[in-house]
């Protein structure tokens, strides 16, 4: 999901259909909303976080359907620019962050993000 968001994030492009390939429900309208706001205000992401998501729960365990995945992310290097002259925004901070996921196992057997929160940064 996160480097689907990263390809778009270099066009702001909230169209996206590669974002629906591994997110759906609140996580894809996140997806999209953010983009389209970065869209509307004439910017982009470059770079790419530092991700190292790990299994914090299963349900049920023995066969699950549901999975919460937990990480702490690094956005140091995946950060927000203005489209028309390239500038650093002003509002550019990135470091390390808690980062929650709810993945939900699909009809067709796929595995999508159904729901995520990322916190404020330094959170880890």
């Amino acid at each position: 999901m996160w480097a689907d968001f990263v390809t778009a994030g270099l066009t702001s492009d909230w169209r996206s259909p590669d974002l629906g390939r591994h997110a759906i429900g609140v996580a894809l309208t996140n997806l999209s909303r953010s983009l389209y706001a970065d869209h509307y205000n004439g910017i982009v992401t470059k770079g790419e976080p530092i991700l190292n998501p790990i299994v914090r729960s299963a349900d049920p365990t023995d066969d699950p359907v549901k999975v919460i995945v937990g990480d702490c992310g690094d956005s140091s290097h995946w950060l927000k620019y203005r489209a028309d002259d390239g500038a650093l925004t002003s509002a550019t901070s990135g470091g390390r962050r808690r980062i929650t996921g709810v993945v939900d196992k699909q009809a067709d057997g796929s595995w999508k993000v159904s729901d995520y929160a990322v916190e404020d940064l330094g959170t880890c």
